[in-house]
């Protein structure tokens, strides 16, 4: 099962990405949940410039990726569960659920970090919300995420399977919660107690640095309410709330080649997590 899984790790997760990202933009044509300024020709070359970038880059630097990190670590006897014995069911949901519980708190460290904030910054600074700023990451970051990753999976002793079915729900999770699309009030307040929602998620993108610095879960909701750091509404209200940072906001930035080079640009004194802002 394990050689089968690393053998077709990158078709899974490409057919998967490629079929809800496919399913999304129809979504978002169809039941927006915003009026868009900026439109999909000026943003998106560059969204899906920086993935492809950083899927490059990945394989590049770390060609087994995750899945090959569980099997070697699988064979070497290497982490809790392949020391541990516990149940194969119970090694896979507990895996899944601490590797989110992880890319929370890399979540909130590089909102906390200025140095990791002028990475991290660049996803905050798409001027409008929709599926592709889900996948808007600098590559920097893509890399030194992986690194935290490869370290958890290791630790821990993930089964490979584990890892595959959490890396295909960040994905996926991703794409969904950064969705510019509508749902009923009531379906939306039922499934926020389980997983982050398109509306929950936005909270975060606001330009205002006490939301920004909120929300910051991808797949499960239950982190932020467990740790402090939920917040239901954006003050404005999801129509009347600007999204994006306040360093860059020319629609310029949003080219592939200016955004790789804003953590390199102004400073990084607005949003880092645990500085004090006056209200807005």
């Amino acid at each position: 099962m394990s050689e089968f899984l690393f053998a077709h790790e990158p078709l899974i997760r490409l057919g998967a990405f490629a079929g809800i990202l496919a399913a999304m933009a129809v979504w978002e044509l169809l039941a927006p949940r915003r009026r868009q300024e900026i439109g999909r020709l000026s943003r998106w070359p560059g969204n899906l410039g920086i993935v492809a970038l950083d899927t490059l880059l990945v394989r590049v630097a770390f060609p087994t990726a995750a899945v090959g990190m569980a099997i070697l670590a699988e064979r070497q006897g290497w982490g809790l569960f392949n020391t541990a014995g516990i149940p194969a069911w119970l090694a896979i949901v507990a895996s899944v659920l601490v590797l989110d519980l992880a890319i929370y708190l890399q979540h909130v460290m590089f909102h906390a970090v200025p140095a990791l904030w002028r990475l991290h910054r660049m996803h905050h600074a798409d001027l409008e919300f929709d599926t592709t700023t889900g996948i808007r990451f600098h590559p920097i970051e893509i890399l030194l995420s992986m690194l935290l990753k490869l370290g958890v999976v290791a630790a821990l002793g993930a089964p490979a399977v584990s890892v595959l079915i959490f890396e295909v729900l960040l994905n996926a999770s991703s794409l969904f919660n950064h969705g510019n699309v509508r749902l009923p009030a009531g379906v939306d307040r039922v499934l926020r107690w389980i997983v982050v929602t398109p509306d929950m998620h936005r909270v975060h993108h606001s330009v205002v640095p006490r939301e920004t610095n909120s929300n910051f879960g991808f797949s499960l909701s239950c982190w932020d309410r467990l740790l402090g750091t939920y917040r239901a509404q954006p003050a404005a209200g999801h129509d009347g709330m600007i999204i994006g940072i306040e360093q860059f906001r020319d629609p310029g930035d949003l080219r592939l080649d200016r955004m790789l080079l804003q953590p390199f640009r102004d400073d990084d004194r607005l949003y880092p997590l645990g500085r004090r802002e006056p209200d807005r």
